[in-house]
C-alpha cells in the first residue's frame, strides 16, 4: 500500500477516535469521482467543533502545523501533507451531513458529492485565482458527470461566489 493510502488509513483511525467523521474534499475526492489526476496531499472537511481535539491528535501523530484559521488548517509530516477545512457555515455543514459513505481499501470513508466538491473547488479558485488546478477538476467534473448532476445546486454555488457567467461558460 502507497504512503498516501497509509496516511489516509491513520488519519481515518485518528478521526474515528476523535469522534469526528470527516468528508474526503480536494484532489483525493475528485479521483474518488472518476476523474484521473495525481495529487500530493489528503484534504478534509470536518466540523468545526472538532478542531482542537484533531490538531492535538495530529501534532501527536508527528505533524506539524504549517496554518491555522478559524476556517482551515494545514498539517505537514516528512513529505505527507493533510489540509483540514472546517464547517461552519450552514452550506458546508449540510455538505459534510450529505458526504456518502463508501467502503475502501483504507477503511469506511466520507465523500463529499460532485456538486459540494465542485463548490469548494470554485471557492479556492476564487480565493486564489493563480489556482488553475482548480478550474481543471472543474471542467473534468462537470464532462464526466454533467447529465447526472444537479444543476440547481451548482447554479446556487455559483451564484455565492458572483459566478453564474463563469458556469455557464464551463457549461458551453
Amino acid at each position: 500500500m502507497s504512503n498516501l493510502a497509509e496516511q489516509i488509513r491513520e488519519a481515518l483511525s485518528m478521526f474515528a477516535r476523535n469522534g469526528t467523521a470527516p468528508a474526503l474534499i480536494g484532489g483525493l475526492a475528485v479521483v474518488a469521482h472518476q476523474v484521473v489526476r495525481a495529487t500530493k496531499d489528503v484534504d478534509f472537511l470536518l466540523e468545526a467543533e472538532a478542531a482542537d481535539r484533531v490538531h492535538i491528535a495530529l501534532l501527536d501523530l508527528g505533524y506539524t502545523c504549517l496554518y491555522r484559521s478559524e476556517d482551515a488548517a494545514n498539517y505537514v509530516r516528512n513529505s505527507e501533507g493533510l489540509d483540514l477545512l472546517y464547517a461552519h457555515r450552514p452550506l458546508a455543514r449540510r455538505l459534510l451531513a450529505q458526504a456518502s459513505a463508501r467502503e475502501t481499501p483504507m477503511g469506511r470513508m466520507r465523500i463529499i458529492s460532485i456538486e459540494g466538491l465542485i463548490g469548494f473547488k470554485l471557492q479556492g479558485n476564487v480565493n486564489d485565482s493563480a489556482r488553475t488546478r482548480d478550474l481543471d477538476d472543474i471542467r473534468a467534473l462537470l464532462k464526466i458527470h454533467r447529465a447526472s448532476l444537479n444543476m440547481d445546486e451548482l447554479r446556487e454555488y455559483f451564484a455565492l461566489f458572483d459566478k453564474l457567467e463563469l458556469l455557464n461558460e464551463l457549461l458551453a
